[in-house]
């Protein structure tokens, strides 16, 4: 079989040509390649000589502690920056397309106008509306006339998501792309994931979501040899690759250190007579100590915070005892008839999606909200600590050092003082960083000055909502095991799966319509979902009285049926204008142009079959409300 060096690029054509030929099997093409690339952000050295490449049909995942580089080095993959040293290589015509962490837009457009000016500048006329509502309808929009400055912060990545896929990458690049997203919109963007033609590559600290989506995980980290530690598979493979790895090295830094003794005691020995020592030997001498100082080096890294909750020490059986509780907000009934308590032990995970009121109830339980109906019952004097995911607790004009210690130069953490500096080094903070202001830091940074306050503020009852956006994984591994080994009540609100599995001890769903219920876990819940999803399916097929039947139109839809009509010719005009596509022989020539062709061609097939549908319900709704 032939070897082709790394950035040899192969066309699809010629893949597909060569394949009777047993000496030409080749699987897969590159579609990007970088060599020995380093990237620096000030002084300070983000990584050196990494060496990566990227194939087509790549489902990677990149993780890496806080202050790795990962997120440099997407930007690097885009474009958007350049190498310090190195190089990297695209294959030609290769379109990639990049997600960032936040994304604005302005607030007075509307999700459809947003969408058009995403399209690149030389797509067809005739195509562009149908392009939009394609997009709209996988992303599940429901309507184009939506304000962007309306949008929830999950629905605004939905909208950056589909700025990017309405370009049709090759590949795409997502930095944290489950952040703001609410469970449910996490599963959503599983699922859009698993089905999609493009390759990716995302930066995520979500250990449930790359075990599902991601084919490959790659960590940096200064702990490895080459800067990085790639593996084929799932997280879960990558932590068995790890700990293998790691386990190698400190075997290594072992049989070093006893080689380099005894090299160190005969270099100590005198010249015996007539003989000198070898100059090789004494040469190699130097370098087995400078290999031994670099993996040493290597395996004394520590990424991780230190996190050790302060528990107040009550004895109470009871924190918190809510009986028959409900609450609406804007006459929307969230929970109703709601029963729990909060012992010490008990670590309570909520579940729900945006809107079902989730927040509301933390609110109630620290007391800042009271319910419509029922009692809430709190034991005398007791500490509530909570973890604001919206930061409102932090003063982004003050400096760091007066967010970590607002007077004087130390701490006082369970009845010890602690100077600043040495307070600061726990959360991975330098002393140089201690007079810069908290709008500086990024989110990462931030989320862990709220955990170092939280510390040193002893409680009965942790409340945490979102507690891990922006952290790395070793800083939510250490969260975790606090959280476990915390002795008060501890509530907590994440679309972590993993985390909320490893913490909670009983799981309470909220479907914002009232009901709630308790779950054992969260695989437990999952099956709950999946049955009640198949059971409203069957309900709405059957035409059952459980089953919400809209009658009557909104204005807009009433402006909607009028309009129909026309958009269905537009778009039926547009299928006959993409399957003429297909008849050129310039097309039929190009394997990669066939593909897009008749990917169009497909949507906009799909698209005519939407519009009647949707025309279809717009006339019987309005049929049943003349006759109603």
């Amino acid at each position: 079989m032939l070897q082709f060096p790394d950035n040899f690029y192969l066309s699809p054509m010629f893949v597909l040509n060569c394949g009777g030929n047993p000496e030409l099997q080749v699987t897969m093409a590159l579609l990007l390649s970088c060599q020995s690339v380093s990237k620096s952000y000030s002084s300070r050295p983000l990584f050196r000589d990494i060496s990566l490449s990227l194939d087509d049909d790549e489902r990677l995942g990149l993780i890496g502690p806080n202050g790795s580089g990962k997120s440099t080095l997407l930007k690097l993959f885009a474009g958007i920056t350049s190498p310090d040293g190195g190089t990297i290589t695209n294959r030609k015509g290769l379109r990639i397309a990049y997600v960032a962490q936040d994304e604005k837009f302005p607030p007075e457009e509307t999700v459809e106008e947003v969408l058009l000016k995403a399209l690149p500048d030389d797509t067809d006329e005739h195509y562009r509306e149908a392009k939009v509502a394609i997009i709209m309808t996988q992303m599940d929009f429901e309507s184009g006339d939506k304000k962007a400055g309306e949008l929830s912060g999950g629905w605004r990545k939905r909208l950056a998501i589909a700025c990017q896929l309405i370009k049709d990458p090759d590949l795409l690049l997502l930095d944290e792309p489950t952040n703001h997203l609410d469970l449910e919109g996490v599963l959503w963007l599983e699922n859009l994931l698993n089905e999609a033609r493009f390759s990716f590559v995302l930066v995520t600290h979500d250990r449930t979501f790359l075990e599902n989506v991601c084919t490959r995980v790659v960590e940096l980290n200064a702990a490895y040899a080459d800067g990085y530690l790639s593996v084929s598979g799932g997280y879960s493979d990558f932590l068995v690759n790890r700990q293998e790895y790691m386990v190698a090295q400190a075997n290594l830094e072992q049989a070093l250190a006893s080689k380099m003794r005894r090299e160190i005691a005969w270099l100590q020995r005198g010249a015996r007579a007539r003989q000198k020592k070898s100059s090789a030997r004494t040469k190699d001498a130097g370098k087995l100590m400078d290999q031994y100082a670099e993996v040493k080096f290597r395996n004394n890294q520590d990424t991780s915070i230190d996190i050790d909750f302060s528990a107040s020490g009550r004895k109470t059986k009871e924190l918190v005892v809510a009986k028959h509780i409900g609450k609406s907000i804007g006459g929307r009934l969230l929970f109703d008839d709601l029963s729990f308590a909060l012992r010490p032990g008990i670590k309570l995970g909520l579940l729900g999606r945006n809107g079902s009121g989730k927040t509301t109830l933390l609110r109630i339980l620290n007391d800042q909200l009271a319910p419509d109906n029922g009692t809430i019952k709190r034991a005398d004097s007791l500490r509530v600590v909570v973890f604001d995911q919206n930061r409102e607790q932090l003063d982004q004009t003050k400096t760091l050092k007066e967010a970590l210690c607002p007077s004087g130069d130390a701490v006082v953490y369970q009845d010890r003082s602690i100077h600043i500096h040495t307070w600061a080094k726990r959360f991975l903070f330098k002393s140089d960083q201690l007079s810069m202001p908290i709008s500086y830091l990024s989110g990462g940074e931030q989320a862990r000055i709220l955990i170092a306050n939280l510390m040193l503020r002893p409680a009965d009852v942790l409340i945490l909502d979102e507690p891990t956006n922006d952290l790395d994984i070793p800083s939510l591994e250490v969260l975790e095991d606090s959280l476990e080994e915390f002795p008060g009540a501890v509530v907590l609100v994440t679309h972590d799966r993993f985390l909320l599995d490893n913490v909670s001890n009983h799981l309470l769903a909220l479907d914002g319509n009232g009901g709630s219920g308790f779950f054992s876990d969260y695989a437990q819940y999952e099956a709950h979902s999946e049955k009640e999803e198949r059971k409203r399916s069957k309900q709405g097929k059957d035409g059952g009285s459980d089953s919400k039947k809209r009658t009557g139109l909104s204005t807009n839809e009433k402006k909607e049926l009028t309009e129909i009509g026309l958009k269905i010719e537009q778009a039926e005009r547009e299928v006959v204008k993409v399957e003429s596509r297909l008849t050129d022989p310039k097309v039929a020539a190009n394997h990669l142009r066939l593909q897009e062709i008749m990917k169009e061609v497909d949507y906009s097939r799909r698209r005519v079959e939407r519009l009647y549908e949707r025309w279809q319900d717009l006339e019987k709704r309005q049929q049943e409300a003349a006759g109603a």
